[in-house]
């Protein structure tokens, strides 16, 4: 076996397409998930058990079913019900509220780290229920959780290659259909490997340039 440059050069057209895919369901999907796992914290900390219990019921089924699975129903099933997305809006709205039951719990842990003299400060004050989230709670606890939120970002990452199973032509999927096309399959497979390691190590960098801007 021999590597083939000319397979390479004529496989980059297709790889930035698909890198941009890729990114864009990264980046999207990664802001459902913070934004969606921090709601459903917030609405699990209620008193009222009547919010409490559906929100764990959906949590549950989202975090326990397949990723594909809910790709498939969301694709598929919906449109039988009138509601049709495309296939990117569909992916990236699948892997953020996929992953939102699971920064949810990150969230959770982040809150309940914060130590009860800030709780007993807050009333003491006489802060509002708002003020007290906002000001106080929560700029401690989201330091806390930032580096058990990148490690779901990378985990993100690697699961965009399913997307590929709902039409979405991600790298992988980009890959695939040049190797189809040109009976070459060494050069762009190898190609979106290194691209995903090399997106994963800047990921990790950023994230953890972050982390030490918080702790300042």
């Amino acid at each position: 076996m021999t590597w083939d440059w000319s397979a390479v050069r004529a496989f980059m057209p297709h790889f930035w397409d698909g890198l941009l895919v890729t990114l864009q369901a990264l980046v999207l999907g990664s802001l459902i998930s913070f934004s969606l796992g921090l709601v459903w914290t917030l609405l699990m900390r209620t008193p009222s058990r009547w919010v409490r219990w559906p929100v764990g019921v959906v949590t549950e089924f989202v975090r326990n079913t397949p990723l594909l699975v809910q790709l498939f129903f969301l694709f598929y099933v919906l449109p039988e019900w009138g509601l049709t997305f495309s296939a990117l809006t569909t992916g990236v709205f699948a892997i953020g509220l996929h992953y939102s039951t699971y920064t949810m719990q990150v969230y959770r842990a982040g809150i309940e780290a914060v130590p009860v003299g800030q709780w007993e400060a807050a009333t003491a004050l006489s802060l509002p229920a708002r003020r007290t989230w906002f000001a106080v709670i929560l700029p401690q606890a989201l330091r806390r959780v930032v580096p058990p939120l990148g490690n779901y970002v990378i985990s993100m990452l690697k699961d965009t290659p399913i997307l590929m199973s709902i039409t979405v032509l991600d790298m992988l999927g980009e890959a695939r259909l040049f190797s189809q096309q040109h009976f070459q399959f060494t050069e762009p497979v190898t190609v979106i490997g290194v691209a995903f390691i090399v997106i994963s190590y800047l990921a990790s960098l950023l994230l953890r340039t972050l982390e030490r801007r918080l702790v300042r």
